[in-house]
């Protein structure tokens, strides 16, 4: 999760070649900071950019709920 200095962050960021921004830059930044931390969640993680991996995903939520915290 991202605190609010996010925003102020991604407002500094150019596109990439792909024309858009990037969030491994916005990751960049709170590292060249020394401020990036990372934890483990448990649960199950599935992309759902495309139809078939979007089936996926409500199978899933079908199948097991949608994760609990």
């Amino acid at each position: 999760m991202f605190d609010s200095d996010v925003f102020r962050i991604i407002k500094t960021l150019k596109p990439s070649s792909r024309g858009e921004l990037e969030i491994t830059d916005v990751n960049n930044e709170y590292l060249r900071r020394g401020l990036l931390t990372h934890d483990y969640l448990e649960g199950w993680w599935t992309d759902a950019g495309t139809f078939d991996s979007l089936l996926r995903a409500s199978n899933l939520v079908r199948q097991t709920g949608a994760n609990k915290i």
